[in-house]
């Protein structure tokens, strides 16, 4: 394993095998064929050979999300997806644009919608050089479990900012009180699409660094981790190279850690492609 091979994972789809899904009109997904043949006849959709479209009245904000509430219960009905997370995520056709609907966060991947989330690098200067804390996921996790992650990670919902997601998550993942959440510094977006076995996953990470100091210890609070541990920026890197011990898109938040802090530089052979990779157009 390499480094790249991060890079490459998190982007490998074929769009020949889907279709896209549309909300008041306008492209926000894509379905898998088979969904789609499966979809046929459903009341929430008009399932054609170019696409699936949502059908909701009245054609509002508040139509569409009952509309994709129904069609997200007929997903799981039909087995596609084990089931809701009781967690709404914005429908949008790209960041900054008014949500045109929300949906149960379950099903993003199933529509192909658009995903975003945060991703905290927390990290400690000693007099060694950089360490940075990595938590490791409960084993009863639905999602990645006893994987390696941030110290402070999530999707982000409707009806918040990532600033107030931001605290909100440190908080919970991390036991930190706001002040020390809202010391954290954005640093930029991670994004990538992914084909995976629910469906298809283009997503936008907002990345953040936090420093802390080294009596600022995480703790968990959710029960979303079992522990954590602070580790020499050379054994986080490693661990990347040399594993998928990570989260599937822990890596990428991390090279862009890496090459931001001078860690990775030009002379790697895989460099350009590394940096470009962080950042595909979804």
């Amino acid at each position: 394993m390499t480094l790249l091979d991060h890079v490459r994972a998190c982007n490998a789809h074929d769009l020949a095998g889907f279709r896209p899904f549309r909300v008041g009109g306008t492209a926000v997904g894509w379905v898998r064929h088979g969904l789609a043949a499966r979809m046929a006849g459903w009341r929430p959709v008009a399932v054609r050979d170019d696409g699936v479209d949502l059908v909701a009245s009245p054609d509002d904000f508040d139509g569409r999300s009952a509309a994709l509430a129904d069609l997200a219960a007929r997903i799981v009905a039909a087995g596609w997806v084990a089931g809701l997370r009781g967690e709404a995520f914005p429908v949008v056709d790209r960041w900054g644009r008014p949500p045109l609907a929300r949906v149960d966060r379950a099903v993003l991947p199933a529509l192909g919608l658009r995903g975003f989330g945060i991703h905290v690098n927390g990290y400690v200067r000693r007099s060694d050089g950089i360490h940075m804390w990595i938590g490791r996921r409960a084993r009863d996790r639905g999602v990645a479990p006893g994987k390696l992650d941030h110290v402070i990670a999530g999707g982000q919902p409707f009806g918040l900012t990532p600033a107030e997601n931001l605290v909100k998550e440190a908080g919970e993942e991390a036991g930190f009180a706001p002040d020390v959440a809202r010391r954290a510094v954005p640093v930029g977006t991670v994004t990538y699409r992914l084909e995976a076995p629910d469906g298809l996953r283009p997503d936008t990470l907002f990345v953040y660094d936090l420093a802390l100091a080294e009596d600022e210890v995480p703790r968990n609070v959710d029960g979303e981790v079992e522990g954590f541990e602070l580790w020499p920026l050379d054994r986080v890197a490693a661990a990347v190279r040399d594993t998928d011990d990570f989260k599937f898109n822990v890596p990428l938040v991390i090279l862009d850690f890496l090459v931001r802090h001078g860690w990775l530089r030009p002379e790697d052979p895989d460099y350009v492609e590394i940096v470009a990779g962080l950042r595909r157009d979804v």
